[in-house]
């Protein structure tokens, strides 16, 4: 599909209208903030019918046993996090210092982490989904002095896309554009560094069909293809909320090492579905903070007919 054509000047009121936003936000505390968001995604909830049918198809087909009133808290939820995630990134660079960060972040499970971020012998790939707040995994970790390369794709706005791009990378972590990353990615790794993917994005016809929510999903082919040339792991966490505050329990879900694909088989499908499988897991003990308004199963395999509001 082609791209709409941009205007310059509407680009920049845009951008203009989000710093205005941004200081009018930051006279408030982060929390008071944040349940202005939550108003906000009630308000998406009750009038934005095309992404509340999709989110709560999505949770029907995901979870087929869960209550009616308990999805649609859940789809309802979802869509105030997309408000709340624009607040957090907002006050990550004012809230989150080497000397706060452990006021609002708790590690769970995250020592085999820590080694393998200390050990510097071998690079690493590590990956979450639209889970939470995905943002603030790699900011801390630059906070800690754990530097890191993430793939995004940038936004069409090149004014928002920089101002954004200079919040995330304030503390060294390094933001790559998606297209074209393929090189900066392998230099990464072969210098022993830490790539960061958010891993749960609709691959299109050239992606490995693997089982998320019972469902198949195409997957980016990439992450394994690297984990397998480099002989890597890949590790699967997330930022979790706590109490739809500014507090976070940044957890580590599985850590796939070389040793367990070795033997396999198919290594890359091996891969490819521990780690959805891994992301899959982590959605489960909080469905709410999933995006269900995304198109994760909009590619079908050939010969199954497309499912309505994917």
């Amino acid at each position: 599909m082609a791209k709409s054509k941009r205007y310059d000047l509407i680009d920049r009121l845009q951008y203009l209208g989000l710093r205005t936003v941004s200081m009018l936000l930051h006279s408030f505390p982060v929390d008071a903030n944040l349940r202005t968001a939550r108003w906000l995604g009630n308000m998406m909830y009750a009038i934005d019918r095309k992404h509340r049918e999709r989110a709560l198809g999505n949770l029907r087909r995901s979870f087929p046993d869960m209550p009616v009133k308990t999805r649609e808290l859940m789809a309802r939820r979802s869509m105030q996090q997309l408000f709340m995630l624009f607040i957090e990134v907002l006050f990550t660079t004012r809230l989150i210092r080497i000397d706060t960060w452990a006021d609002y972040c708790e590690l769970n499970n995250f020592q085999e982490v820590l080694k393998l971020l200390l050990k510097r012998r071998q690079g690493l790939i590590m990956l979450t989904g639209h889970y939470g707040n995905w943002e603030i995994l790699g900011y801390v970790l630059a906070t800690l002095g754990f530097q890191s390369t993430a793939i995004a794709r940038p936004l069409d706005n090149v004014y928002v896309n920089e101002w954004l791009m200079g919040i995330r990378e304030k503390k060294g972590q390094k933001i790559i554009s998606k297209k074209g990353a393929t090189d900066e990615v392998t230099q990464v790794l072969d210098g022993f560094g830490t790539v960061g993917f958010i891993a749960d994005q609709n691959a299109g016809p050239k992606g490995i069909f693997v089982d998320f929510f019972g469902r198949k999903a195409s997957t980016y082919k990439s992450i394994g293809l690297l984990a397998m040339q480099y002989k890597v792991p890949v590790v699967i966490g997330c930022a979790r909320r706590k109490n739809d505050r500014f507090q976070f329990v940044l957890e580590m879900q599985d850590i796939i090492y070389p040793e367990d694909w070795a033997n396999e088989p198919d290594p890359l499908r091996y891969i490819t579905q521990r780690y959805t499988k891994g992301i899959e897991d982590f959605i489960i003990k909080d469905p709410g903070q999933y995006l269900w308004v995304h198109r994760r199963w909009k590619t079908r395999p050939k010969g199954e007919a497309a499912e309505k509001f994917d």
